[in-house]
């Protein structure tokens, strides 16, 4: 004689099931994420952006001491004056570093995209940080390079009367965040465009 059989229906629960229900994401077939190797990886891409973007700062400087307009002054024997009390040339100096600060936030922005489509909140952190460290930079190298600092040296190398260049500055700091923001703003609408999309979660199973 053999032992009664117990009805489908009333079989005692699959331990194993219960435990791959209990965690979907261990079940078999289903691929196990590193997330330790993928995370450090992401560091080390931001890393690399941050650094390559904040050394195209020093080609910026130079852009900017070679595009701005000069802010012309002249002196006499008591103290140096604005030359043209009237003229823009200070504001365009600002203007013209934004415009370039924007212009290579939108390149280095469109770049890291192409290189590492992935994206990833480390790599855009990156990119920011690497244009804030851009700007500063940029702004820096334009101060060196530029007319000298030692305004009262220049006028009394200039002469009497005689118009020298003042030196370059950066009266609108807020300027030195053009070239983050326009690189988070061009990584993430190209991302939002063009980057990879999660895949389609598989329909439920009818049991």
């Amino acid at each position: 004689m053999t032992a009664p059989l117990t009805p489908p229906h009333q079989q005692p629960p699959d331990d194993d099931a219960w435990q791959n229900s209990a965690h979907p994401g261990s079940g078999p077939g289903v691929p196990v994420r590193e997330e330790g190797p993928a995370m450090k990886a992401e560091l080390r891409d931001a890393v690399i952006a941050a650094v390559a973007v904040a050394v195209t700062g020093v080609l910026l400087g130079l852009l900017w001491v070679w595009l701005a307009p000069r802010v012309p002054l002249i002196a006499d024997d008591k103290a140096v004056f604005l030359k043209d009390t009237e003229g823009e040339e200070a504001i365009g100096a600002d203007g013209t570093f934004i415009l370039l600060a924007l212009g290579f936030g939108v390149v280095c922005g469109t770049i890291v995209f192409l290189l590492r489509r992935r994206g990833g909140i480390p790599l855009v952190a990156g990119l920011a940080v690497g244009g804030l460290l851009g700007s500063w930079l940029a702004w820096r190298v334009g101060v060196w390079l530029g007319p000298t600092q030692d305004v009262v040296a220049a006028a009394r190398a200039a002469g009497k009367g005689v118009v020298f260049d003042a030196p370059l500055k950066l009266n609108a700091k807020g300027a030195l965040l053009a070239w983050p923001v326009a690189a988070m703003g061009a990584h993430l609408g190209l991302t939002a465009l063009f980057g990879p999309r999660d895949p389609e979660p598989w329909p439920p199973t009818e049991l």
